[in-house]
Parts: structure tokens; sequence; C-alpha cells
């Protein structure tokens, strides 16, 4: 457990060390199954001092810091814990696949419903304390309704969701109008054994009217027990409060009192054509056309003021409040109830749409960003698209503060907009030392000009991101800005583990070159040099120098071996030539059948025992290429058909057009390639296994990376009669007029 990294403070907190050696969380969330093997801690101490875990001098000096019996307790509840947790995860999703509705009672799990009010934070810690107290994970859910809340109510809603984020629990939060309902529902969905709910302090004709939200948890909640909690106030709210309903602007009431005033007017001008019951309509038109665009107090004093206006101008006797028939009554009284409700239900629908239209905007900029910085080809690149949209999204100003791999200082990224000064720094270190937030509108370092956020991802903390804007975000804008910061650190995690793994690759390369160049080193430069030495301490001898014969074999000895040793040097040369990049083509017209005769004049000492075959298609052209390179390239070729087949063996060299390409082929009659060698042939550093030859598997390698210049390509293949052919093809390229007078004048 001391090696994880969600673990290591506290470990450090428990046994006074830092692990350094750590690794993330993420690798043991991608295992199928996890295995606990439990030892209690007298048992692994025993195991200790018999040296089963270190050597006994180091057994000794463990046993004394680290593998202690308290350390070794607190480290076995940490294990035993993690696999709880892995279990009861594995359940959740068991459950949610099967869709079972639960609860399981296997283990106790909290939830408590958060709203925007002051009493929530004593039901938040009230929470914790029994957490606390069960040992059991808990979460806060806030039901998200189409009210309108005011600044002051968004305030203690963002201060209650910090408070039980600080406090450990989990947050979660939905949409919907029935929030008893959808209590239940994330209940049964996260497996929830217990809610706790605040204890209700309306009236009871309050209740009546309005209902209970803990009455209908009470009776929905099934085999879910409900924790009923007395807040500590004595403050009884009113019956009726005005917020309740009227929460809109004074600009929409004084609009709706303005369009019934002209709807009235325009009643009392077509009275004398229209009965009064249908100027009841009009009147109901016009409050459900409000409810379109208004809220439910505009529409409700729009509905109450076109009733009054109705009885008092139109229904017999007119201009008095007095009803003489008993049928104008009830059509009042239906009239009102129904502009009412009707008028509500469309508010509410029209709030219900701007929610939705306002969670697909959420959506659509999450995807944007997602797509965005999983597009970014290097990371500058991603912070730079990451900042851009958070400054669209949000019209605020971003710093993007990282910690090297190597190093805890946060440095400040080129793509920020935001510039900091040393005090704004030091709350970005405070943030990054302590994994959470701080800054401006929160309870840490409020007078920041900017609110900083961590970085966090599963491998650890990225660094810290600064936000400066000049309201205070809605619950929702804010929970959205915490979307784009997980968003944003993940995409980080991500381009440091690619970062991590090239270097890896490049480290793993190296160390293979490295094996390569010291098996070389072993073999292809002390063959030759061992063998020069011998040769010139025999010439050094006088009765051997004497010896015409042998003088011009050791001689002859010493040459081949300044051959090979000049063949080693040139292809690691060339090979460090194509891996940097600095290969530059000297293009110009040359024949073909002059590359291959002088590759083969370079090559006549090691063709002495194989018999060369060249065959040239009258119709090759001259092209254009760099000759020294693929003069090189085919010596590779021709050399390797060499040293892998039996003296004797015969090479044929070819060369034809096939369409818009040079091809030229070198093909022997050899054992050919293993089948499983084929697709390794022209690879770095590979030798055909079993090879008797020595070699630095360079030169098929080098061969390619030449023709590839040129824009061809090279390929090998096993014969059908028998031995290897390798295919080179080359784009031919029409050669200019005054190069093709000149070779009609030299043929003439």
């Amino acid at each position: 457990m001391q090696h994880l990294e969600s673990r290591a403070d506290t470990v450090r907190q428990i046994t006074g060390i830092t692990v350094h050696e750590t690794i993330p969380d993420s690798i043991l969330e991608l295992a199928d199954e996890i295995e606990l093997i439990d030892l209690p801690p007298e048992t692994l101490l025993k195991r200790l001092a018999e040296g089963k875990v270190y050597a006994p001098d180091q057994a000794k000096l463990a046993a004394q810091k680290f593998f202690r019996l308290g350390n070794l307790t607190a480290l076995r509840e940490m294990a035993l814990r993690f696999t709880a947790e892995r279990v009861d995860q594995q359940l959740q999703d068991y459950m949610q696949a099967k869709r079972i509705a639960g609860p399981w009672k296997s283990g106790e799990r909290l939830m408590v419903a958060v709203s925007p009010s002051p009493l929530s934070e004593q039901l938040v810690r009230w929470t914790r304390r029994m957490a606390y107290s069960l040992e059991a994970p808990w979460l806060a859910v806030y039901v998200d309704t189409s009210r309108s809340l005011s600044p002051a109510a968004q305030n203690q809603l963002a201060h209650n969701i910090a408070l039980a984020r600080e406090l450990g629990g989990e947050i979660v939060t939905t949409t919907g109008e029935d929030i008893a309902e959808l209590l239940i529902q994330v209940a049964h969905q996260r497996n929830v054994t217990q809610i706790v709910v605040g204890k209700p302090l309306h009236t009871y004709w309050h209740e009546i009217i309005f209902g209970s939200l803990v009455s209908r948890l009470i009776r929905q909640s099934g085999q879910i027990d409900i924790y009923v909690v007395t807040a500590e106030t004595t403050t009884r709210p009113p019956f009726f409060s005005p917020r309740l309903l009227f929460h809109s602007r004074l600009s929409q009431y004084l609009l709706a009192l303005f369009l019934v005033v002209i709807i009235t007017i325009f009643n009392l001008l077509i009275l004398p054509i229209v009965d009064y019951q249908a100027i009841g309509l009009i009147f109901l038109f016009g409050v459900l056309g409000l409810a379109v665009f208004m809220g439910r107090g505009p529409v409700f004093v729009a509905a109450t003021l076109s009733a009054v206006l109705w009885n008092f101008l139109f229904i017999p006797p007119r201009l008095t409040f007095s009803i003489s028939r008993l049928e104008d009554w009830m059509m009042l009284l239906m009239y009102f109830v129904i502009a009412v409700i009707t008028g509500n239900f469309t508010a509410r629908i029209r709030s219900q749409e701007k929610e939705a239209r306002y969670r697909e905007e959420r959506t659509s900029a999450l995807y944007l960003l997602t797509k965005e910085i999983t597009h970014a080809a290097t990371m500058a690149e991603m912070l730079q698209t990451a900042t851009k949209q958070i400054d669209h999204v949000f019209k605020a100003e971003v710093a993007i503060l990282l910690s090297q791999l190597t190093d805890t200082l946060l440095q400040l990224q080129p793509a920020s907009t935001l510039t900091l000064t040393e005090k704004e720094l030091s709350v970005a270190n405070w943030v990054f030392a302590n994994r959470k937030p701080a800054g401006r509108f929160t309870d840490t370092l409020p007078l920041a000009e900017a609110k900083y956020l961590p970085l966090l991802a599963p491998s650890g903390i990225m660094g810290v991101i600064g936000v400066h804007y000049n309201q205070r975000l809605t619950f929702a804008q804010e929970e959205l800005l915490e979307a784009f910061v997980s968003q944003i650190a993940l995409a980080i995690e991500r381009e440091r583990l690619a970062e991590a793994a090239s270097q890896t690759k490049m480290l793993a390369e190296s160390e293979r070159l490295y094996k390569t160049l010291l098996s070389s080193i072993s073999h292809e430069l002390r063959t030759p040099i061992a063998t020069i030495i011998g040769a010139t301490s025999s010439l050094a001898d006088p009765h051997i120098s004497q010896q015409t014969d042998t003088h011009h074999t050791l001689i002859s000895e010493i040459e081949k071996a300044a051959l090979r040793l000049n063949r080693l040097v040139e292809n690691l040369l060339d090979m460090t030539r194509l891996e940097s990049g600095r290969l530059r083509l000297n293009l110009d017209w040359g024949d073909v059948s002059d590359l291959i005769n002088v590759t083969l004049s370079h090559m006549q000492n090691s063709l002495t025992e194989h018999p060369i075959t060249v065959n040239i298609s009258p119709d090759v052209p001259t092209t254009r290429f760099d000759f020294v390179l693929l003069e090189q390239a085919l010596h590779n070729l021709i050399y390797n058909a060499v040293v892998h087949t039996p003296s004797g063996t015969p090479i044929q060299i070819m060369a034809n057009v096939d369409g818009a390409d040079l091809v030229i082929m070198v093909a022997d009659r050899g054992l050919g390639f293993p089948p499983e060698s084929l697709p390794h042939i022209f690879d770095k550093f590979y030798r055909v296994p079993g090879s008797a030859t020595g070699g630095t598997g360079l030169g098929l390698s080098i061969s390619r990376g030449f023709v590839e210049a040129h824009g061809g390509t090279i390929t090998a293949e096993n014969r059908a009669q028998g031995g290897a052919q390798f295919t080179i093809s080359l784009p031919l390229s029409e050669p200019p007029v005054n190069y093709q007078e000149s070779e009609e004048t030299i043929s003439q």
C-alpha cells in the first residue's frame, strides 16, 4: 500500500517516512481482479527476522524503522479498506448492469440532501460525523430545479457543496422538478442505505397545501432508512414567502401590467360585437402568451389583474364587482384557476427548456474541449486550445502553471493570458502543495485576484490553473469549470505519459544500440584489429619477412581486415546520417549500367568466388539519382548475397522498366530467408537467427534508408526456384531536352 500514489501522504503521516517509489492508482484500476494476501503483522515480522524478505542486515534496519508493528497494522488496515472499496465498486457496477434497484445492505452508505439553505451546512457536518462513526462512505446530492436562485442563495449553495467536498463526501448533482423522486432514484443507483434530510420547519398548513418532502421520502424509500435531523435554529420560516413565487425582475412585472392594459383596451373596442364570455377567452389567451416569455410571478399578477378587470368592466352588471349569476361566478373562478395553473405549467416548461438548452450547451462545450485538446499535436498546442476554450465559455483570463516531472516548482506556461504577481504565485503554490482550491470566491485566501484550482489526475497533481472572472459563477458554471479542469488535467497527464513512454522507448533503443555496438566492438572491431596486429607482428619477424609468399599473404590479410573495419565504420556513419535527418541528396543524371559496373569493380576482391550475371534491359533510360548513395545501397545488397551464400553460388543483377519505375534486382541461389524473418530484414541491428557470419545488421537498413530518400521502395522475398531476391523500385524522371540531344550526338 505504501507504493500507491493516492496513499503516499497517509503513509508519510503514519510512518514518518516518505516513499518515493510510487505508482499511479490507474494501474490498479486496469486490473481485472485484485487478490489480497493478508498476513498478520506478527507473521510478517517473523518472516522478516528469518531473512525471507530482506538480507539479515537490511532486515534488522527495516524492522527498526519502517516495518514496525504499528506501521504494519495501519498498512494492513489500509489494504483491507482498499480491497473493500474495490469490491463495493464491483457490486455497484453489477447492480447497475443487472438493473437491480437495491439497496443491498452489504455495507453502509450515507447520502445527504443539499440545498441552498444555510441549514444544509449543519446536515453535511452531521452526516460526516455519522459516516465517520460507521466507517462508511457518503455522498452529498443536490437537485437542480428550474427555480432561479438569488446571488446569496448561489453563494450559500457553493459553500455547502465545497464543505461537503472538503469533508470527504462525493458530490452528485441531478436535474429535475420532483426532488423526492430524484433523491430516491440516486439512492437506488448508488446503493445508498441511509438518507439524511433536515426536519421541516414549516407549519402544518404549509405541508397540507404544498406537500412535505420528508413525508414523500419516507413513503417512497422502501428498504432505505431515512434520518430526519433537527436543525439548530429556532427561526420558523413564514407560511408563504413571496420569493417562493415572485423571483422575476421588476421590468417583467411592468411589462405584464402593460400587456394586460393593452388587452383590456382591445376588449373594450370589440365589446359591441362580442359577448363577455369571448372576452374572457381573450384574457386567458393573453395570460398563456405571457407565460411563454415570463416567469411565474408576472403570470400570476397578470391572471389576477385580468380576472379583476374582466369582472369589473365586462361581466354584468358592468362597472361593479358584484356578479348576479351563479354561472358567472363559476366562470370567473374557473378562469382564474385555469389561468394560474396553465400559466404556471407553461412557465415551468419554458424553464425546463432553458435548463435543457443549458445542459446541451454544457455538453457541447465539454465535447468541443475534449475534441480540441485530444487532436492537439503538442503540449503547447493543447494548453493554448484549453485557454481559448475557457476564455470563450467563461469570459475569463487563464493562467496555467505546470510542474516538471523531476521538480515541484511551478512554471507559468506561454499559453497563459493572466499575468501573475508574487502574491498570486504564492496562492498557486499553496494550491499545488495542498491540492485544494483557493483564491477569489473561496474560503481560502479569498483576497486573491483569481481562483486557483489543482490539476488533479490519477497519477498525481499536474499543476495549477488560475481563472480570473469578474462576477461569481453560478453553481452550474462552477461545476462546468471543474469538469473543464479535470479534462485538462487528464490531457496533461496523457501528454506526460506519452512523453515518458517516448523517453522509455528511446532509453530501450539506446540500451539495445549499446548492446549491439558492444557486441560489434567485441567481434566486428576486435576481429580485424586482431588480424592486423597479428599480421604486422609476423611481418616484423625477420624470418617471415624473408618468405615472399608468406609476406604477400600477410599483406593481403591486413588489407582485408582494414577493408572490413572500414566497412563497419562507414555503416555506422551512414546510419548516423540517416537517424539524424541530415542526409542530403546530390541528384544528377546517370546511367544504371554505369552504377552497376562501378559497384562491381569496387567489389571485385569480394566477388572472386561468386559468378556474376548482369542483365540490363535496353529500354532502361537515364534518370536522376545520387550516384554515391545508390552505389552504397547496391553494394550492401550484393555483399549480403556474397556473405550469406556458399562459394560458387551465382549472383544475378537485373535492371528493367516497370511502368513509371526503374527496377533493380539482386538475386542469388542461396538458402533464402526464414519466413518469420522477412518482415524484419530491413530493421536496424537485425540478423537472421542462426547466421554464421558476423556483422552489425546495419547494411540492409542503410540500403532501405538510401532508397527511400530517393522516393523509392525496396523489398525482400524468397525466390520460387530457391534463393533470395532484393528489388529496388525508383521513380523515373524525364531527362532534359539538351541532355537527350547530347546523347544522340555521342551515339552518332
